[in-house]
């Protein structure tokens, strides 16, 4: 190893020529990792670090549709320092003539217990929210001041208690615990809202009691009590450790994704660092058939140009670290103040490590066989321009190859914390490859055939196009590897993307109601049903009674110890019902008759009952306003939650919840046109009822989506990148082929403009290849997350298809004829001397 040593560390005295792609390929995958590293780990420590503003407390306790009892209260004060008492839920913000949906957050004396609210005007909460001459005051989002059109001072309704608007929200410390809201923020104080109707018996909203503990408390262990005596009843628990887990789990996975893209990019920057390693080699066959004249094993030539690849692999990983350490950190200012929760971004030597780990893995991965060839290398055959390189290296590099791969994908498996997606993307990583592999073959086999036929006689710029495809050392393979898979990348991201957004603009209008009201009181009902049912542009009406509950118990076990369903990780909306309705449909058991008085019987949702396990005759306890129902599965039926109407997935007979309060939701369904005078009126006449515009909440979730899309789009941007990097290598390495070809074109008669035509016909064939394989890629892998994944149909978007091989001929062009100056100036006589 010393004298292997030695001789790689003179060699690379001559520079660091032919080794530019292969530290670029490196370099930008290993940042791109870093970089997604550095700051998933600085939005996790800012989320630790401000967990108690964050949650508005050290610790909270939630119910739903309920006060905290006497005994719940007397907890809360043994253990706390300070409580206070937050009322969370939606209403409408009713002015003159307009109204819109807003998120109520109705407080205390007492909040905010940490942080502080920023308000403009900057005054004291407390000032903001006292009454005056009668009115009590409030804070909205500037968004919703903008969209209600008021100004500091003006006058607007919740339910039916007027209110001042004193100040605008500019920053709510704990707004990032209460998860994804339908409206923009309205602030006021809960004793004002006691002549609006909004919070009476039946409504939905949520109360969350935020506790201040004294230093030291162990968390863990108050949980344990509280969960101890309160989760029965309903109650959930949530302390400063992990104080938005919606955020934190969402950035953990998109973090995690956005890194199984990356490793992509460095696949991608694999195919460009084998190539340059060959082309290295190519570059030292001199050298190399020097060595073995003077009785150089094949195994000390192995060793030499391992530690090059070594030396260089270090250098590139560490520009690479660099780069993904150093832009996060430059950008850390823009990045924290765009984010909506606070972000702590510095270095994190783990996501640097691990940025490292993948790349050095990645590196001999895609070195190992090109250095590995070096030991079948003849002496003979270099001094007459020969490679002499061709054929498999022995067994055990192919082993050392296949267990670096493994080592790759299970360590990238086990930092993702998502195996599934980490395996799935492993798995399509590898498919890509093996296809795109196929399709070089293929795409060099036709070449070379249609070269010989009559179709490219008279054509000689397109038969030496496709002869120099079709020929044994083309580098069709390298560029259409290189730009495929990030070509196929980018065309997935814009098949989902626009699969989504036709959904959501298209498709989901056609089958979703206009409105969901919600908070209908019994007494309103048949005057609300009088109006909607009474208008001509309405087409349909749904209305049911409205519960929620949290299932605590399946067969008088922890429901949580049984299953780990979405169903029993919150509440969840329960109905009741005499019989199953004429959309209704049974796939298994009985519904209960109309005048049944028994004990509770239950009819579950068939898919959700199959995801858990659950059978006919199995019982569920779930907890209603405090109180436990314990009731019999005893049919099924199918619930379509997919086009936004009503669905529940339990439903129980009317006498198990008899005399509990509760309210009516229903859902109107109207062209948009009408849907205006809908919501005046029924505002108008019944402020307390709750209007939800679907097309406004999807407008909601399509921001989110847009907001990944985009995330994941420059990722795959940065895949490109490499990919493009990639071909510029290809161009270089090849330019020796090409200066050979051309001056044997030229000594056949070929004009320079023939010559050059050949060329960007070569590009432009196998760009238009990488981009029809990547298309037929992204295809499948937007069919499969549309339909596994997002359970939705899918349509093949064309437009982007027809981008994504436009980009692909457009790239190989420019890679291809950045590198033809040298081969259209070669002269014959110099070129065709020192050949065979």
């Amino acid at each position: 190893m010393s004298l292997a040593f030695t001789i790689a560390r003179r060699e690379l005295r001559g520079g660091l020529r032919g080794f530019r792609v292969f530290l670029a390929c490196l370099a930008l995958g290993v940042a791109a990792i870093a970089a997604v590293g550095t700051l998933r780990t600085g939005i996790q420590q800012g989320l630790t670090d401000q967990g108690a503003v964050i949650l508005g407390g050290d610790a909270e306790m939630r119910f739903t549709y309920r006060a905290a009892d006497e005994g719940e209260r007397a907890y809360m004060d043994s253990i706390a320092t300070r409580v206070s008492e937050v009322y969370d839920f939606r209403s409408m913000a009713l002015i003159d003539g307009d109204q819109a949906l807003t998120q109520v957050k109705a407080v205390d004396d007492g909040w905010p217990l940490t942080g502080a609210a920023t308000l403009d005007p900057a005054i004291p909460v407390a000032e903001a929210l006292a009454s005056q001459n009668g009115l009590p005051g409030a804070l909205m989002d500037p968004v919703l001041i903008s969209r209600l059109g008021l100004a500091i001072g003006d006058t607007f309704r919740l339910g039916t208690q007027d209110f001042r608007l004193t100040a605008a929200l500019t920053r709510e410390p704990d707004s990032a615990s209460t998860g994804f809201a339908l409206g923009p923020r309205t602030v006021v104080r809960t004793d004002a809202l006691a002549n609006s109707g909004l919070l009476t018996a039946g409504s939905l909203y949520e109360t969350r009691y935020r506790l201040t503990l004294p230093p030291g408390t162990d968390l863990q262990l108050l949980e344990n009590q509280a969960e101890a005596q309160f989760r029965d009843k309903g109650m959930r628990w949530t302390d400063s450790r992990n104080a938005a887990p919606g955020i934190e789990g969402f950035v953990d996975r998109i973090g995690s994704f956005l890194v199984l893209v990356g490793l992509a990019g460095l696949a991608v920057g694999g195919v460009g660092i084998s190539a340059a390693i060959r082309s290295y080699l190519d570059g030292k066959t001199e050298t190399i058939a020097t060595l073995k004249t003077l009785g150089a094993e094949g195994g000390l030539i192995f060793r030499v140009y391992l530690w090059q690849t070594a030396l260089l692999s270090a250098l590139g990983i560490l520009i690479g670290v660099a780069l993904g350490a150093l832009v996060p950190m430059l950008a850390a200012p823009l990045i924290e103040a765009s984010l909506p929760f606070p972000a702590t971004i510095r270095l994190s030597p783990m996501a640097l490590v691990e940025a490292g780990f993948y790349g050095a893995l990645s590196a001999l991965i895609f070195t190992l066989l090109p250095l590995a060839r070096t030991e079948r290398i003849r002496p003979a055959a270099l001094y007459r321009g020969g490679s002499g390189t061709r054929g498999w290296p022995r067994a055990p590099y192919l082993v050392a190859l296949v267990a670096l791969s493994v080592t790759l994908i299970g360590t990238a498996t086990w930092f993702s914390g998502i195996p599934e997606l980490a395996l799935g993307a492993a798995g399509g990583i590898l498919g890509s490859l093996l296809i795109l592999s196929l399709a070089a073959l293929g795409l060099r086999r036709a070449a070379r055939r249609v070269a010989r036929t009559k179709a490219t006689r008279g054509r000689p710029a397109l038969r030496a196009a496709l002869a120099s495809i079709g020929a044994p050392r083309s580098d069709a393979t390298s560029v259409i590897l290189s730009l495929g898979l990030g070509l196929s990348v980018l065309a997935a991201v814009g098949q989902i993307d626009w699969n989504l957004r036709a959904a959501i603009a298209t498709d989901l209008p056609t089958r979703a109601p206009a409105f969901f009201f919600v908070d209908i009181q019994p007494d309103q009902l048949e005057g609300f049903l009088d109006r909607v049912t009474n208008d001509p542009a309405v087409t349909e009406v749904e209305t049911a009674p409205m519960l929620r509950g949290v299932v605590n118990q399946i067969n008088g076990r922890p429901a949580r110890e049984v299953v780990d369903h979405w169903v029993v990780r919150g509440d969840r909306g329960i109905t009741y019902a005499a019989t199953p309705g004429e959309k209704t449909r049974i796939t298994a058991g009985t519904f209960w008759a109309e005048d049944y008085a028994g004990d509770p019987q239950i009819s579950f949702a068939a898919e959700e009952a199959e995801e858990m396990g659950l059978k006919l005759g199995d019982t569920l306890t779930v907890n209603i306003l405090g109180r436990d129902i314990t009731g019999t599965i005893t049919s099924f039926r199918e619930v379509d939650f997919s086009n936004a109407g009503m669905g529940f997935v339990m439903t129980l007979n009317p006498a198990a919840l008899a005399g509990a309060p509760h309210t009516h939701i229903a859902t109107v369904y109207a062209p948009p046109e009408a849907e205006a005078a809908i919501l005046r009126d029924v505002t108008k006449t019944w402020p307390n009822i709750t209007a939800i515009r679907i097309r406004e909440a999807v407008d909601r979730v399509a921001e989110a989506l847009s907001a990944i899309a985009t995330a994941t789009a420059w990722a795959a941007g940065g895949t490109l990148l490499t990919g493009f990097m990639v071909l510029i290598g290809a161009a270089a390495a090849g330019e020796r082929a090409r200066i050979y070809e051309s001056a044997i074109l030229k000594t056949l008669g070929a004009t320079r403009g023939k010559i050059l035509s050949s060329f960007a016909l070569r590009s432009a064939l196998m760009g238009a290849a990488a981009g029809v394989v990547a298309v037929a890629a992204g295809g499948i892998a937007g069919w499969a997350v549309m339909t596994f994944v997002m359970d939705s149909t899918y349509r093949f978007e064309p437009v982007s298809a027809l981008g994504i091989v436009f980009g692909g001929v457009l790239a190989t062009l420019l890679a291809g004829l950045a590198f033809a100056l040298r081969p259209l100036a070669a002269r014959p006589a110099q070129t065709l001397r020192a050949q065979d």
